[in-house]
């Protein structure tokens, strides 16, 4: 397969490197969601707007329409201060980057998994960054978090100049827990929702989820509307967990539109329960 070796997409998904120098076609998602009926999300009253731009608070939305309630995030905008999401930049930018996808670079830690196949190894980790440990210190201290057990340490980094974006997909619930985590550090996007249609059987391992399903912590919603799209902000130094229907029932995405300059940030994941006892392989740093 022709590739390019300033990125690594594969397939069918692209970048504005491969795009440009290997003439491959994208997908116009920004296209596809306007076309959606769209809503923001105020992580103060935790409601749902009709509207496209995002919004920080509810004084930016006082012009819009009565709102209705959304579960299945939590929100916290200050979790980290400037200088505490600095040092996390400084660390990852030291290590060396790993190119992925869709213009993304990636640094990640935690165990080597075959999603297709269901197999796990463990043998292979040795250690988070010690100099971010404070970042998982800090997760526990918030309540709704605190017996949160990091398995996985992904660093991210999304640059508007190369088109970085991910499209809209579920993670993986044959071994990753109910609570998708995401400390935001530099750099402000959108996180968008619509609703998960299938496009083969057990996609994501979602029939997985059936056998922990009553120990969920959210609810799952009766029905979602197919054209719907939920627009969050993701600013600078916030914390973000998906859960219960957001994280089951609705795809995630980051559109290369709302990527402002660079954006860097940590994806925290959890095992499920049936896995809860390999946790003891991951409590170390380098």
């Amino acid at each position: 397969m022709e590739s390019n070796k300033q990125c690594d997409c594969k397939g069918k998904r692209t970048c504005l490197l491969c795009e440009d120098s290997l003439n491959k076609k994208s997908t116009d998602w920004y296209a596809l969601f306007k076309d959606l009926d769209s809503y923001v999300y105020c992580w103060m009253c935790k409601k749902i707007f009709k509207g496209w731009d995002v919004v920080s608070s509810c004084d930016e939305h006082k012009t819009l329409e009565e709102g209705k309630k959304f579960t299945g995030l939590y929100i916290h905008p200050n979790f980290l201060t400037p200088d505490e999401s600095n040092k996390v930049v400084e660390t990852v930018d030291s290590a060396e980057w790993d190119l992925s996808q869709s213009g993304r670079r990636k640094k990640n830690f935690g165990p080597k998994i075959n999603f297709k196949k269901k197999k796990l190894r463990h043998e292979f980790f040795t250690g988070f960054f010690e100099s971010t440990e404070f970042v998982r210190n800090k997760l526990v201290t918030v309540d709704f978090l605190n017996d949160f057990k990091v398995v996985e340490e992904c660093f991210l980094e999304y640059e508007r100049a190369r088109g970085s974006h991910i499209e809209p997909h579920i993670d993986d619930c044959w071994i990753w827990g109910e609570r998708i985590v995401t400390v935001n550090t530099i750099g402000e996007a959108v996180l968008c929702l619509t609703k998960h249609f299938p496009t083969y059987p057990k996609q994501y391992n979602i029939d997985c989820m059936e056998d922990y399903k009553e120990g969920l912590i959210g609810e799952l919603e009766d029905e979602i509307s197919d054209d719907v799209l939920i627009r969050i902000k993701m600013p600078a130094n916030s914390l973000l967990v998906m859960y219960g229907a957001v994280r089951y029932q609705y795809e995630h995405s980051v559109l290369r539109e709302d990527v402002e300059g660079r954006r860097v940030c940590i994806a925290y994941r959890e095992f499920t329960k049936p896995y809860d006892h390999l946790v003891k392989h991951f409590n170390n740093s380098l």
